[in-house]
């Protein structure tokens, strides 16, 4: 049986390329990757602070380039730089937790993975998380990474509180009401602004999700989208590329009991299998394949904690890019990928994404200023993805996309400041607190015009 599950299942664990939790100092030319693979550096060292005082005393004893890392889940060169790594892997956990207000605070090392249990122990839930738990926190809320849901903000949109070290070492503890624009602008920073150490954020009380999986026609899914998304806590659709069919998921919340039984071996080995023989026929004469293929996909259903449902391990490694469109036009932004990539016979077998994400008012946010409309795009980290990139890039632009800070783009200050009516407020604080641009690699000179 082929079904949603199956095609986000992996074969195997991937390695997670990315920096090492070790204590203390290390110095030398020990090269790092991120998740994917894709991107190589070789900084002059890590420093892996386990409390905040050790991280300040060592950036005010210190000097150069310095770059926080967490997960290396990002696409873009967020992180690469050849001065020093500052490893977050240490700073983890549940720091503290109120049951009157069901807020928590975290170190911003924590892995969204252990984030779910962790807040269930204390009778808590996330009103949202991604649906990859690889992120460190920190990461996830500083590239303005999302979940699905119509009334439901990104990560950073639940974020109330931040402990951040600047450039200087100077310790700030943001809030809204401390400091509205540096909050504002603090929630989606790219790590420009400093080193968050410490993250509180609004959750609600235990509960559990039932999900539902089936597949549909991609015009049919699409003309009923947007009742869909009203209709379920979370709706979304994952394209096939050159064929007419969407894997469609929606989830909701329910008092029913747990069920989710692990993927058997042929269920997690039937999508691989199927993606496989895809990929030995030309990309123009897939349709009738994949097209029979999806009829015989069954309905499947899955009840879980929260966080169990919400995220998942994907462990196929892949390049990724995403941007949100303003949501009035998303349907229309997705049918021309979809026709663009079977039109130029590009060779992709990895389904799209499609899903809303409620506006926000955060500066740097994808969705500040209104709903957006999310279109994802993958390759396999074993194939060159630009063909695919660079054919949908311009097409995201043409209806005011917005990139996600952490998958591949192009864009930098020029296009940037057109996008988002907060960009040089950003770039003034950013300037202010990091003067001489210790946290500036050559992939966010770019972005700031620096």
């Amino acid at each position: 049986m082929i079904t949603r599950r199956s095609l986000l299942a992996g074969s195997a664990l991937a390695v997670l390329f990315g920096a090492s939790g070790s204590a203390g100092a290390q110095t030398g030319s020990l090269p790092w990757r991120n998740w994917s693979g894709r991107l190589l550096a070789h900084p002059a060292g890590r420093f892996a602070p386990a409390t905040e005082s050790e991280l300040i005393d060592w950036i005010r004893s210190s000097s150069g380039p310095m770059r926080p890392v967490g997960a290396g889940h990002s696409f873009t060169p967020l992180v690469p730089t050849d001065g020093h790594l500052l490893v977050l892997d240490r700073m983890n956990g549940l720091i503290d937790h109120d049951p009157a207000t069901l807020q928590a605070s975290f170190g911003a090392g924590t892995r969204l993975s252990s984030l779910g249990p962790a807040l269930e122990a204390v009778g808590q839930g996330p009103l949202i998380l991604p649906d990859i738990d690889r992120q460190t926190l920190a990461g996830a809320i500083s590239t303005g990474t999302h979940g699905t849901g119509l009334d439901l903000h990104s990560l950073s949109g639940n974020v109330t509180g931040l402990r951040m070290v600047t450039a200087a070492g100077d310790a700030l503890s943001i809030t809204e009401a401390s400091d509205p624009d540096l909050f504002r602008a603090a929630c989606v920073s790219v790590g420009a602004l400093g080193i968050l150490t410490e993250i509180r954020l609004q959750n609600r009380t235990a509960y559990r999700l039932k999900a539902r999986n089936w597949a549909a026609p991609i015009d049919e899914v699409l003309e009923n989208f947007e009742t869909s998304a009203a209709s379920h806590r979370h709706f979304e659709m994952f394209p096939l590329t050159h064929s007419d069919y969407a894997l469609v998921l929606a989830i909701d919340e329910t008092d029913e009991p747990i069920d989710n039984p692990p993927l058997s071996p042929e269920e997690e080995a039937a999508f691989g299998e199927a993606m496989r023989a895809w990929m030995d026929i030309p990309p123009g004469d897939r349709r009738p394949l994949i097209n029979g293929l999806a009829e015989q996909i069954e309905p499947s259903v899955t009840i879980d904690a929260s966080y169990r449902i919400l995220s998942n391990v994907r462990s196929n490694r892949f390049n990724e890019m995403e941007y949100a469109v303003p949501r009035e036009v998303g349907a229309e932004c997705v049918r021309e990928v979809l026709d663009t990539i079977a039109r130029e016979n590009i060779d992709v077998v990895f389904p799209l994404e499609y899903r809303y994400v409620r506006g926000d008012d955060l500066w740097l946010s994808m969705d500040e200023g209104g709903d957006r409309a999310a279109i994802s795009v993958h390759r396999t980290a074993d194939q060159d993805y630009r063909p695919l990139f660079d054919a949908v890039e311009p097409i995201f632009w043409k209806y005011g996309g917005r990139p996600h800070w952490g998958k591949v783009h192009s864009l930098g200050h020029s296009e940037l400041t057109r996008l988002y009516p907060k960009f040089e407020a950003f770039r003034a604080i950013r300037a202010e607190l990091d003067p001489q641009g210790r946290l500036l690699n050559d992939h966010l000179k770019k972005l700031f015009g620096v």
